[in-house]
């Protein structure tokens, strides 16, 4: 088993808090110590209380779930004997009402766009058993009730 961390930090300042006109920015600090700025989403509390050059967290789950299945996707191309030249992703996360009637991320869809190059080439059909066994590795999809969709983009 192991064990990933991540550390957030956070300070009222000047702000009355208990009129709810607080400040949603936050420090997120990872276990390898990279830093980001994080905060509610403007959609959810609008601005100024949410900043909109910080990652809220359905962003970063949106790219926690991309990140997660390109990973698996390289390794999987590389076993395969695949060489990729480059992998882009245009995720898209949906905030909705679930079954229960709560506001939670209901579909996430990756469009992942991926460039070969060299001899070994794969067609159509292999990219997409590459993108379904990636998916059925993927950690962070095996453990979300959310729908997570590949709809892999091909260049013509």
């Amino acid at each position: 088993m192991h064990e990933y961390c991540a550390e957030i930090s956070w300070a009222r300042g000047e702000a009355d808090f208990l009129d709810n006109g607080y400040s949603r920015r936050h420090r997120i600090r990872f276990d390898g110590g990279v830093e980001i700025d994080g905060s509610s989403s403007p959609s959810i509390v609008p601005l100024p209380l949410s900043a909109e050059d910080a990652v809220d967290p359905e962003e970063a789950f949106v790219a926690s779930l991309a990140s997660c299945h390109m990973l698996w996707f390289l390794s999987i191309a590389a076993a395969r004997g695949f060489r990729v030249e480059d992998y882009r992703d245009a995720a898209v996360g949906l905030l909705g009402r679930n079954a229960r009637g709560r506001l939670a991320m209901t579909e996430v869809t990756l469009r992942p766009r991926v460039r070969f190059s060299g001899e070994r080439l794969p067609d159509r059909e292999a990219v997409l058993s590459m993108h379904h066994a990636a998916h059925e590795e993927c950690f962070i999809a095996s453990s979300v009730l959310t729908e997570v969709r590949c709809e892999p983009v091909f260049a013509d």
